[in-house]
């Protein structure tokens, strides 16, 4: 199992903007193969921002990589714009190997 995620830091006020952007976008992810789950995380906040982090479950790192490269994802990404001052800096992906 691998599971990718991207950490996204969101200004304060702008959580609804966010979020409405990843309900209402076209994720392409069905019957991409080796993809498993996803999920959309809000996280804790400050003064400054809200953390939020994509998760998605894949079955192996090939077919997260494939899915990289693949008309699906950029069809996906096309669509992930949100009004200026959302995003405070660009998303910060990991990605992790499952092990147990």
């Amino acid at each position: 199992m691998y599971i990718a995620m991207n950490r996204f830091r969101i200004a304060r006020g702008r959580e609804g903007d966010f979020e409405k952007l990843w309900r209402e976008r076209e994720s392409h992810l069905d019957g991409v193969p080796g993809f498993e789950s996803f999920h959309l995380l809000r996280g804790p906040q400050d003064d400054e921002c809200s953390l939020y982090a994509s998760h998605t479950v894949w079955k192996d790192e090939a077919a997260f990589r494939a899915w990289t490269e693949s008309e699906s994802f950029r069809k996906a990404h096309a669509q992930a714009r949100a009004p200026s001052g959302t995003y405070l800096g660009h998303p910060v992906f990991e990605g992790f190997e499952a092990i147990l």
